[in-house]
């Protein structure tokens, strides 16, 4: 929800929700010891912004599937746990991370509401990239063998399934580098590589250029815009 919604209720039934409020500029992109009393206007965290916006009546209830609701509610408890203690000077760094990984995977599951092979496994793909997935788990999901699931998938995406989970994974972590100060390390753990080493080279592979100069680029251009 926006600050200027307004809200009606058209039907009541039992239902709890947990809400979690920011103010605007914390989508802006800072670091933490150069804050004085001021925020810039760039870069600002897009992920997640067609969520908001809409020109006519909106449900406000996204599409959450049964698989993506438990790592939703987790993301979300921790992410509050992470207001309270306040642990370290990071933990500014560690709530933007959550909300992206939030607000991307409810945007990515927007964006998908058909039932098609390739559609599930989107799904899960949006759902667990953070952990260890194998081709198995992708052709398993979707009750294909690889050379079928792929030649949907590069019809549909223009890649194979695999290349798509990279490409995510790649999505998210740019964001993470542009909008948090987290260590390559714990970027590369939250988005699924096992290795910091393998996340560089596969980033750099696919990017042109090293995590490390992506963010610092990626902050010029975005405070330049």
């Amino acid at each position: 929800m926006a600050e200027d919604d307004d809200v009606q209720v058209i039907e009541k039934i039992n239902v709890s929700a947990q809400s979690f409020s920011f103010h605007p500029e914390f989508l802006n992109t800072i670091t933490l010891i150069e804050t004085k009393d001021y925020f810039p206007a760039a870069p600002r965290i897009q992920t997640g912004l067609p969520l908001f916006q809409r020109e006519h009546l909106y449900t406000g209830v996204p599409r959450v599937t049964e698989k993506a609701y438990p790592l939703l509610f987790e993301w979300f408890f921790v992410l509050g746990t992470e207001v309270q203690a306040q642990s370290d000077a990071l933990w500014v760094c560690r709530i933007k991370k959550y909300l992206i990984q939030i607000l991307g995977l409810m945007e990515e599951l927007n964006q998908n509401s058909e039932h098609s092979p390739v559609d599930k496994v989107l799904d899960y793909i949006h759902t667990n990239y953070s952990r260890k997935i194998s081709l198995n788990d992708l052709t398993n999901c979707a009750h294909l063998n690889r050379v079928t699931l792929n030649k949907l998938f590069q019809e549909r995406c223009g890649k194979t399934a695999f290349g798509y989970l990279l490409t995510h994974r790649l999505k998210v972590a740019s964001d993470l580098l542009t909008h948090t100060d987290m260590s390559l390390n714990e970027i590369a753990h939250s988005t699924g590589f096992e290795y910091d080493t393998y996340f560089i080279k596969q980033f750099t592979a696919r990017k042109g250029i090293s995590p490390t100069t992506y963010r610092i680029t990626s902050r010029k251009f975005g405070t330049a815009q």
